[in-house]
């Protein structure tokens, strides 16, 4: 699983002009089941994606097609981790250690 923290790199205006265009982008990779959470930082200066993908190269070019990345106005820190214990609900996400 990983966390994509997203950090703008550009005015609120900037990032505004292009909300439309990454909420699409948000929902397809929610159609397809690689994304399960996001929303914005409070403070707004950034946001939050929990994602599931095969691997990390796997989650970079989801990140590179991002139009908040095309467009330059985010950085996004990638953090892998594994989901050892989940709630009920996202029971299917769990994840065992390596032995």
């Amino acid at each position: 699983m990983f966390v994509l923290e997203l950090t703008y790199t550009a005015p609120l205006e900037r990032v505004d002009a292009l909300l439309s265009d990454h909420v699409d982008w948000l929902n397809t990779h929610y159609a397809s089941g690689t994304f399960i959470a996001s929303g914005r930082k409070e403070p707004r200066d950034g946001g939050v994606i929990l994602a599931v993908g095969a691997d990390r190269a796997a989650i970079e070019e989801v990140v590179a097609s991002d139009p908040f990345v095309t467009a330059e106005v985010c950085a996004y820190r990638i953090t892998e981790f594994l989901a050892t214990k989940t709630s009920p609900e996202l029971a299917a996400y769990r994840q065992e250690l390596p032995a």
